[in-house]
């Protein structure tokens, strides 16, 4: 066992430790000036998708697929994981998280409208699958089959067990701190609607996704708002502070602004996901006319993840009394709840503790698709789509019985640093098919279509599934 966590150990530090962060930087600082800023180009148009409701064909909508995606993005990092950043980084680290955002939402467009372009029908069931295994497949060719494979199975390792075990964890941890539930009851209960929603496939999945993600989103933000409104006159020195502290005027913590950068950077990324290769799973499930359409949608997802939600969370904390730079003697949930109730009162102690549950239940289900995508690239196999789900229900269940599940999940984190490089190069090696059909999407918008339509006789030359995109009128 020990062996085996210096394995791991040695791979989360020649990824997460020193090279990842800055290379999906690097890559988003490129990717946005490559496209010519299509993030900002196109930010309008990201609104449309949340008045589109069911496509009627039996196939999940964009908007449908925005809601499970942002599902899985949102989770403890936008609770545990801002607070940590702004303990750790002070309130600087908070612009840096906008700024990888903004960079980021370039990165998910790309890796999202490419996960839409190679996506395939499924002979069994006819529902759209895809994501950078199949966009390596189809896109970069067999030849490149062995990095399909690692790709899956790093996906499978860390998002459908690791994860899941953490998310079952944290919603049993919270549901015994706050409401004092026995943890096994929390995990008998959480492991029956795990094993409810994900045997109904990604249409319950994304039936659920609609139910749990506006409800907890919509009424977090509300909840920050109303904190916001309270603490009005306090916002300009809120921001003054987090811009001072980000370029290093004004020392918060240990490390200045150096610290401010790491954990911005980092937190962000792991919140908002956008580069790491696993939003495009679910995003190439919809049916939209283009892959660029689809992009935008994604793009959205990030801006809704960290813009809006951790920003949500900062303020919370930054407007309250129970943070003090560099003296704060607790972070995570704890700080969060702090600053809530400093703000509310003690009854909202109990609405994060609600909130923390829906976010980690709509991770849990995102994790488990994000899974069964990557078992049938390795597998056509239904028994292995079967077993992956009473898998899946054992580990969340485990996850939440158990004291800590970091130190039998360890395999997580660095796996992920692993996924993430993986989808990193096949996106270096993607991105002039990306430009293409980017170059496609705004052609037909400078001629006045207003919803342009992918031809694929147009892209012949590409392996692309007719099934998958049919011709539109």
């Amino acid at each position: 066992m020990q062996a085996l966590q210096q394995f791991f150990g040695l791979i989360g530090d020649l990824t997460w430790g020193w090279s990842l962060v800055p290379i999906l930087v690097i890559f988003g600082v490129f990717i946005t000036v490559a496209t010519g800023f299509v993030q900002f180009q196109f930010f309008g148009r990201m609104f449309r998708v949340l008045t589109r409701g069911s496509t009627g064909t039996g196939q999940l909508s964009a908007r449908e697929a925005l809601l499970v995606s942002v599902g899985g993005r949102v989770g403890g990092g936008n609770i545990a994981g801002v607070a940590v950043a702004i303990t750790l980084g002070g309130p600087g680290a908070v612009f840096w998280m906008w700024a990888i955002a903004l960079v980021g939402m370039a990165t998910s467009l790309v890796e999202c409208s490419l996960a839409q372009l190679y996506k395939r029908a499924d002979p069994e069931t006819g529902q759209y699958r895809g994501g950078p295994a199949r966009a390596i497949l189809h896109g970069l060719g067999e030849n490149y089959r062995w990095l399909a494979v690692i790709y899956a199975i790093c996906l499978i390792a860390s998002f459908a067990l690791g994860f899941n075990a953490f998310q079952g964890n944290t919603v049993a941890g919270a549901a015994e701190a706050s409401l004092g539930i026995d943890r096994l009851w929390t995990g008998v209960v959480l492991a029956l609607l795990t094993g409810f929603i994900v045997f109904g496939g990604i249409q319950r999945i994304a039936k659920a996704s609609e139910v749990v993600v506006p409800v907890m989103a919509l009424g977090y933000i509300l909840m920050a708002l109303v904190v916001i409104l309270m603490n009005l006159g306090e916002v300009p020195s809120v921001l003054s502070s987090i811009l001072a502290n980000a370029f290093g005027f004004e020392e918060a913590v240990s490390g200045g602004m150096g610290a401010a950068i790491a954990q911005g950077l980092r937190r962000g990324l792991f919140s908002n996901e956008a580069g790491l290769g696993s939003a495009p799973n679910v995003a190439a499930t919809a049916e939209v006319n283009h892959p660029i359409s689809q992009g935008i949608t994604q793009a959205f997802s990030v801006f809704i993840d960290t813009i809006l939600i951790c920003s949500c969370t900062a303020f919370v904390i930054l407007l309250s009394d129970v943070y003090v730079p560099g003296a704060t003697d607790i972070d995570g949930v704890a700080l969060t709840q702090a600053a809530m109730v400093s703000h509310l009162g003690t009854w909202s102690q109990y609405f994060l503790t609600l909130a923390i549950l829906l976010f980690a239940f709509s991770s849990v289900i995102y994790n488990y698709y994000l899974g069964e995508n990557a078992i049938s690239v390795l597998s056509g196999s239904s028994l292995a789509v079967i077993g992956l789900r009473l898998v899946v229900v054992g580990v969340v269940f485990l996850g939440a019985v158990a004291p800590n599940a970091t130190s039998v999940f360890f395999f997580s984190d660095p796996l992920m640093g692993l996924l993430a490089l993986v989808n990193l190069l096949a996106l270096m090696m993607l991105f002039p098919i990306a430009l293409r059909v980017l170059q496609d999407f705004r052609k037909q918008l400078k001629a006045g279509i207003d919803r342009p339509v992918l031809d694929i006789a147009e892209f012949a030359d590409l392996d692309l599934d007719p099934k998958a995109w049919p011709k539109r009128g």
